[in-house]
Order: C-alpha cells, then structure tokens, then sequence
C-alpha cells in the first residue's frame, strides 16, 4: 500500500491519497476522479490512471491529457513510481511514499482539505431543517449545568442535525497524544455499539485547529481498532475555538491534547462522489457553526468567571489594562517599587472571646470588616493580597506603576480611618465596637501571580511587606489608628499640597525584629476632618519629638503636653519621660527599641 502526498507550487497541501494495491485509480481535474486536483488548471478532467502495486505505482498518462507528465525532469508516458518518487504535471507534484502495514489501517484514503471561503458560500439544501434544530442550541447551553450535560446535549443535537451521521463524539487524546479519549458519544441506534475514533484524524484536528476530513476506501480490509469497523466510510472532526491559547505550529510541537473537539462519522448514501462531497461539506460547516458559537460562549463564560475573580484582587483601571482577553503577562512576577498597607482589627481576640456562643454573627461582621478594608484599597487603585484571618493586605505599584501610588495607598487608609469612625458613632452598626490600625510601607519588593490560568492569586514578598506588619502593630503602643515610614513621610511632605492628608513625625524607632531603625510618622487627616488637631499642634508635637530625640525631656515634655486632652499619641514619650524623672538616660541614642513583636 502506498500514499500520495500532494505539493502545489512547493507547498505541501492537507489533502493525501492512501492508494491499495491492484485498484485502479484516475486522476485529473474534475472531481468525479478518485484523485481530483482541481486547484490545477494544467491538469486535464482525466489525466492518467494510477495503479499500485508491491513493486511501486505504475503511473500511465491518458491519450487524452494536453499536458506532460514529469519524472526527474523527464517526460513519461508509463512509468513505474518507485517510493520517494515524485511526477509532475502543471505546478503540482505528486509524491509517492510507502506505507508499512502497521499504519495503513487508520489512514484514510483520501483526506480532504476544507475551504473556508468554499463554505461560507455554500447553501444548505435542507436549510429549513438545520434552523429548526438550531433554534434548540440556546436551551442546550442555557440548561447545561456541566461540561458532561453540555456534551451529551450537543451530541444529540447533532445527529438531529446531519441526516447521515450515524455517531457523534467528543473527543481528546490523551496526555502522549496518542490514545482518543471519547468524552461523551452517542448513537443514532444504541445497539450499534460504541464509536472507536481516529487518533490520527483527532492529532491532525488539534494540531491545525480546523476540521479535517477523512474519507475511507469502502472496499480496503477494516480493523477493528478504527472508526471505519462500524461500516463508516467517512469522519471529520471540528475543534471548539480556543483563542486564548496560542497554536505552536512548528514541526516539533506536541498536540494540544487539552482541548476537546466534535468527532462525527456515518456512512454516505452512495449518490456519487460530488453529491457526497458537497453533503459533507454542508455537514462541516454546520457543525463548525455550532462548534464556533458554543466555543464563543464558553469562552465569555471562562473571561467571565476570570473577571469575577481578579474583580477581588484589582481595580478597574488594572482590569482595564489587562483587556479584554486578560493579557495576564502584566501579572507575571517581577521586582518593582510598592508601597504596601497592612490593616488589621484591633481586639479581635477578646471579640471572639466574648462572642464565643455566636461565631457565625462575629464572622459575618469580620467579613463585613473586611470588605471596607478591601473596597477602598481597590477603590484607589491598589491591589488586595491574601487574607490573614481579620487582616487585609493592599499593595500599590504593581502592576502597574505610578507616581501617584504611595499617595493612593495613604489615602486608602484615610478613608478606611474614616468608614471606622462613622461605624463607631453610630450604636446600631454591626462594626460600632471595632477599630482598626494599619501599617503603610514604601520600597522594593517582588510582586506578581501566583495560580493558574482560571484562578490566580497576588501576592508580594520583600522586607517592605515584613515593615508594613512592624508598623500596624507598633500602632498600638503609639496609640495612633495609622502609621507610616520614612519615606512615605517625605514623599507627602514634598508633594506641595495635592494632598488631602496630613503627617506628624511620632518616634525614632527600632522595630522588633529588624536592623535598621527609622523615624515613623502617624498618617492623620485633614485640618477639616479632624479641626480637633491643629496644625500648630502637630507642628509643636514635632519638636517635642526633636528635643526627645536630641535628650533634652524637659523641654520635650512640655511641647508634647500642649496636645488636646483626647489626642493620645503623646502617651507614649510621655511614659518613656515620666520614667526616666524627664531625664534621658546617660547611653540615650535618641532611639527606641520595640522589644517585642506587635508593640
């Protein structure tokens, strides 16, 4: 047995001829030929017969072809084609090759190409049918709960569909890309028994990603092993459209056994080769069309589901830089500047302690905390990382870069600041009873995705996020509901005013656990938010913050103490002072080492 692989111009074409031994076959132009070239217009309507044979094919020109036929650059008339062998006539070659034993029963005889363009201008000739079982298509995805009820509604729909189909498949290959996995298939009569499907038909599908066509010699010795043992005599497989996963088309590249296809196969009713064809193709390119809605669809529900769930980690200005078709490349991890927010609940512990009877109240209101935090975190364009328990962290600068994003993360915290103290003025809220503190850090960190393509989680690591924790828990023993770094202190100084906030240098300090020490200011709100605080006030707190840092406590004693009654955050120098007599220690550096973690 032998195949003739077919070139047009140099260029190997999808259509291949599968030739048993002692059968004639003809060859020419028209397509009552059993080789019908008809992309040639040199080749004549009956060109040459083909006979194979073990020696070879034996290839003889027809008295009536107008044009030569070539071997080796050779004019011939007769002549045996050994294998490797080519014959040219016009600007197509035709290449033999030999076929080992093994292979031949799952290859067709003819594998037909499927044009595009051809079939879009093709009419169906039962039109009035194909519509009434479309019009069923939107109730079958609309009450397909899961891929299998999917599958086995598509399959029934199908058969109702293509007349002559006698079975319908979804298929895939498996993980080596050589045994058909059968999803879900179905018979046009259950006592038919089961489909067995072409792997090789299945391969050739998945790699180009478009229907191919199969059609089988009817009189070639059958194998069990293969579609055509239940009498078929043609199959052809359509892909569901992926377009979010790029095809690598290279000669190395393994199929994509991932993807599922429709695998539809029957036996022609033996009204001629060209009625058939033209059925076929009508049959194509209705199930393509059911193919390409259901894969769109899916498709939406896929971007859907994604949208839904990076709508919790991103705010609309990344979702929108991301696209439509979530181009989540952005996401990929890298080293960038952030700054990170770290909130927390304060006395979460001794809440839970004292609800312990009524869990599920006290998780419904940390939720509802929760969400506050996280609605303003994307609110101003940050990202929201994992949850800790009754914590939640933001970070900005990732992945999209801005000048803006430390300032957007400091006012996220002012109106998370603000939200709490609305609750807590007003008895009847669920979230009266709780505060909250955070901890903004600016500087380099890693951040990117963490997941796959269906779920993907953000997260970012590096000492900024460690110095965020540090800073919501030193909150505490500062008594201020906000604390920030260095740096963030210096970018809102510098900022000339377009910003609504304000800061105030609290402490030079070594945070539990790290090495280096720094100068954290409290984040506090505007004059007209907060008129209780003036800025002469924080303006005096400062440099009672110098005169404690330079030693001298008696003087820094008396600035900090020039506070309002209800502002707190002069409690603490105010104890390190009432300690040391107002006198600071012989060895004082002008730091403060936080001796546990927390506060």
């Amino acid at each position: 047995m032998h195949r003739l692989l077919v070139f047009h111009n140099n260029r190997l074409l999808d259509r291949q001829f599968l030739l048993a031994d002692q059968k004639t076959y003809r060859l020419g132009r028209t397509e009552d030929n059993d080789i019908a070239a008809v992309w040639d217009g040199r080749i004549s309507r009956h060109h040459a017969t083909l006979v194979p044979s073990e020696q070879g094919v034996h290839f003889r020109l027809d008295d009536s072809a107008s044009n030569p036929a070539f071997v080796d650059g050779e004019k011939v008339v007769d002549q045996l084609l050994k294998p490797g062998q080519s014959i040219v006539i016009g600007q197509t070659r035709f290449e033999v090759q030999q076929v080992t034993q093994s292979d031949s029963p799952a290859s067709p005889v003819q594998q037909l190409p499927i044009d595009r363009q051809q079939l879009k201008l093709l009419r169906y000739e039962d039109a009035d049918k194909r519509i009434e079982v479309l019009t069923s298509l939107p109730a079958v995805i609309r009450e397909s709960g899961v891929e299998r009820d999917l599958y086995v509604r598509l399959a029934n729909l199908l058969l109702a569909g293509i007349q002559h189909a006698e079975g319908v498949a979804v298929v895939t290959l498996s993980q080596s890309g050589q045994k058909p996995i059968v999803l879900h298939q179905e018979r046009r009569f259950e006592a038919d028994g089961s489909i067995q499907p072409s792997s090789r038909l299945i391969r050739n599908t998945l790699d180009q990603q478009k229907t191919v066509l199969h059609v089988w010699d009817e009189s070639s010795e059958t194998d069990a092993r293969y579609t055509q043992h239940a009498g078929f005599n043609w199959a052809f497989c359509t892909p569901f459209p992926d377009e979010s996963t790029p095809v690598d088309r290279s000669p190395q590249a393994k199929p994509s056994t991932s993807r599922p296809a429709l695998y539809i196969t029957g036996r022609s009713p033996g009204e001629g080769a060209k009625t058939n064809q033209q059925r076929l193709h009508a049959d194509i390119k209705f199930t393509e069309f059911i193919a390409d809605i259901v894969g769109s669809l899916q498709r939406q529900r896929e971007l859907e589901r994604q949208q839904s769930g990076l709508r919790q980690f991103f705010s609309p200005p990344v979702l929108e830089a991301l696209g439509k078709d979530l181009d989540t490349s952005l996401l990929e991890p890298r080293e960038c500047d952030v700054t990170v927010l770290f909130c927390d609940l304060r006395g979460f512990s001794h809440h839970a302690e004292e609800q312990a009877d009524n869990l599920t109240g006290l998780l419904e209101r940390v939720s509802l905390a929760l969400e506050v935090m996280t609605s303003q975190i994307l609110r101003f364009g940050g990202v929201t990382g994992d949850f800790q328990g009754d914590a939640a962290l933001g970070f900005w600068g990732w992945p999209i870069s801005s000048k803006e994003a430390p300032l957007n993360a400091c006012r996220a915290a002012l109106a998370i600041r603000e939200e709490f103290a609305k609750a807590h003025a007003d008895p009847e809220h669920p979230l009266t009873d709780f505060e909250t503190s955070i901890g903004i850090a600016h500087g380099r960190a890693v951040a990117g995705k963490i997941g796959t393509r269906e779920q993907v989680k953000v997260t970012v690591f590096g000492p900024v996020v460690n110095l965020a924790s540090r800073l919501e828990g030193m909150t505490r023993q500062l008594h201020v509901p906000i604390l920030i770094d260095d740096k963030l202190d210096e970018l809102i100084r510098n900022n000339n005013g377009g910003f609504e906030g304000r800061v105030r240098r609290l402490l030079h300090v070594l945070p539990y656990g790290m090495e280096n020490s720094l100068v954290v200011s409290e984040l506090v709100p505007s004059a007209a938010a907060l008129p209780q605080l003036t800025d002469q006030h924080i303006a005096d707190f400062e440099v009672g913050v110098e005169k404690f840092i330079a030693g001298n406590w008696a003087e820094a004693w008396r600035f900090l103490h020039s506070m309002p009654a209800d502002d707190r955050a002069q409690d603490f120098l105010a104890m390190q002072i009432t300690q040391h007599d107002r006198t600071a220690p012989a060895d004082w550096d002008g730091i403060v080492r936080i001796r546990k973690k927390g506060g």
